[in-house]
């Protein structure tokens, strides 16, 4: 599998591996300011609360809803007002509302600058696997994945480096039934984060690993 270190060295940012928080936090770093940007489903909900409040940067949610806020807590909960995934949520001020088919349209016509996905699997040159594991019993969940993957200028995916069975989610070219091709950027993992392009990966940092370490553990 082809993943490089990046040329200007690997640094360990940390002595242990991240956790789900660490990664948003992570990943509401990376997001230019004043940039607009979708939340998928699932952990990248979380990055709405590492947002800093000068960020500028305008949350859009497929279900019909820009300008989102935090996730809402106590008093703060409206039944009414949630992200695709249900959650409850706050409005900051100018937020809008409007019909499920428009907020695809902002989707599909290249209104995003950014998308922020979960995984199943991704590839080395940024083939995305996202919305069914082939599995007979499994549920397929494509929702807008596919609509983002293709319309958001930029496509983040905040994910575990290894499944369950150990098997690695970063992987030479997906298993599982494709969401889009060459469509990821960078991949964000709780050991590690990864620029992709045409010629593969290149290891940008590590999280209680060295890159060595994670390199040998990849078979890269």
């Amino acid at each position: 599998m082809s993943i490089a270190p990046h040329p200007d060295g690997v640094p360990q940012r940390t002595p242990e591996p991240l956790d789900k928080h660490a990664m948003a936090a992570l990943v509401a770093r990376d997001i230019p300011h004043g940039a607009v940007v979708n939340l998928g489903i699932g952990q990248p909900t979380l990055i709405a609360d590492h947002l800093p409040e000068d960020a500028g940067v305008v949350l859009h949610t497929e279900n019909g809803m820009l300008n989102m806020g935090p996730a809402a807590h106590g008093e703060e909960i409206d039944p009414d007002l949630t992200n695709a995934g249900k959650i409850p949520v706050t409005e900051l001020p100018g937020a809008a509302y409007f019909h499920h088919a428009d907020s695809f349209a902002m989707m599909r016509g290249g209104h995003l600058d950014v998308c922020v996905m979960g995984a199943f699997q991704v590839s080395v040159h940024g083939d995305l696997a996202n919305w069914h594991t082939g599995a007979p019993d499994a549920i397929p969940a494509v929702g807008g994945a596919m609509d983002l993957a293709i319309g958001a200028r930029q496509v983040f995916v905040m994910m575990t480096l290894f499944a369950k069975d150990g098997s690695p989610k970063l992987v030479p070219s997906c298993a599982y039934p494709l969401t889009g091709l060459a469509c990821v950027d960078r991949v964000y993992t709780e050991l590690g984060v990864f620029d992709l392009g045409p010629d593969g990966a290149v290891l940008r940092e590590t999280f209680g690993v060295s890159a060595e370490e994670l390199l040998a553990r990849l078979g890269a």
